[in-house]
């Protein structure tokens, strides 16, 4: 095929020897399958700054650290050299957590590299070549629903373990090769301990996550491993060799009225959020 024009420098530099195909498009990045020091990998080419929501943005981004204190400024302002410096860092972001994952044991793709708005990375294969699917594509057993929920349940722990919310997980973020749930898409993982939206994002992770399985085992609508998992995490307890139950202890006090009311407005934002998924990935 024609080679895209941000992926011209990749070629001309050797880093990439040939584009094959289109593998996906979406608001925020387009994906490329390519060869690559002579394996098939994939190219996540983010699209431009200014297609991007930095609204939205904003909540993931709080807690990150800029070192550079006249980028940290400019990123502040939202100037036009603000705006690059901020999607350099959603770009790193990704990669740094690409790297993170894989060294503690989350099943990510591989990361090689990002080159000037170019990811370079695994491409998530089954045992005959064929990209993997979306978990969203994939119908199971309620045995295998059980097993690879727990699955999950475990990577999202390790994740916390290693400081880190997803904060957009679920069934259109995972790819299921022959070995299991792959976690895929990370520019907006946010700090656990220093982002004050970590805790609602991992509930809104591990609920996308149990909705989803549960539409084969409907027990796991029963489980609460959000909060047993945070409530680990803000004790300085929660290790990887954690065993999660599932089960937690809700305070039976008198409930804040305006939290609740903020948690619902919340829930309805993310359900439309899920549901303009749905319509993307249909498209």
């Amino acid at each position: 095929m024609k080679i895209p024009k941000r992926l011209l420098p990749l070629v001309e530099d050797g880093l990439v020897d040939e584009v094959l195909y289109q593998l996906m498009s979406g608001k925020e990045a387009t994906v490329y399958a390519v060869k690559s020091q002579g394996e098939i990998r994939c190219a996540k080419v983010y699209k431009d700054v200014k297609n991007r929501s930095f609204k939205k943005a904003a909540q993931y981004q709080e807690g990150r650290k800029v070192k550079n204190s006249r980028r940290a400024r400019a990123m502040e302002k939202g100037s036009s050299f603000g705006r690059k410096q901020i999607e350099e860092a959603w770009q790193n972001a990704e990669v740094d957590a690409l790297f993170i994952l894989s060294k503690v044991g989350v099943r990510v793709p591989q990361p090689f590299g990002c080159y000037d708005g170019v990811l370079l990375m695994e491409l998530v294969t089954d045992d005959e070549g064929n990209v993997a699917p979306r978990l969203n594509d994939v119908s199971m057993t309620h045995e295998q629903a059980l097993e690879d929920h727990a699955q999950m349940m475990f990577y999202v722990m390790l994740m916390l373990c290693a400081g880190l919310v997803h904060g957009d997980l679920s069934e259109f973020n995972v790819l299921v090769d022959d070995y299991g749930p792959v976690i895929i898409d990370l520019p907006q993982a946010v700090n656990a301990a220093a982002n004050n939206n970590a805790f609602s994002m991992l509930k809104r992770d591990v609920g996308n996550m149990t909705n989803y399985y549960s539409e084969f085992a409907p027990a796991l609508q029963n489980t609460h491993y959000a909060e047993e998992m945070w409530a680990l995490f803000e004790a300085g307890e929660l290790t990887p060799e954690s065993e999660l139950t599932g089960y937690y202890q809700f305070d039976e006090s008198e409930a804040d009225v305006d939290t609740v009311l903020e948690e619902i407005k919340s829930a309805l934002a993310e359900e439309e959020e899920r549901l303009e998924r749905i319509r993307d990935a249909n498209e």
